[in-house]
């Protein structure tokens, strides 16, 4: 899958807090140790449906909440 989405809620200004429902299929190694327990390793994910993304400040959804792009790397060194 491509780099991570980044979102903006238009309604507060947040680009930190949101609560992000997906619909995820994968695939993983499963490794159990002898007593049971299983680690997942190599996990990968073959596809990907966000199905709502809600801002966690003001509790605003939908159309409000929008996709954002990456900050550019002079932006983010001249801080």
């Amino acid at each position: 899958m491509g780099d991570p989405v980044r979102y903006r809620c238009a309604g507060c200004g947040n680009v930190t807090r949101f609560d992000v429902v997906a619909v995820r299929r994968t695939r993983a190694f499963h490794h159990y140790s002898l007593a049971g327990e299983l680690t997942l390793e190599d996990e990968s994910v073959l596809d990907e449906q966000i199905v709502e993304v809600t801002c966690r400040w003001c509790g605003a959804s939908g159309a409000t909440v929008v996709e954002i792009g990456e900050p550019s790397a002079e932006a983010a060194s001249s801080g």
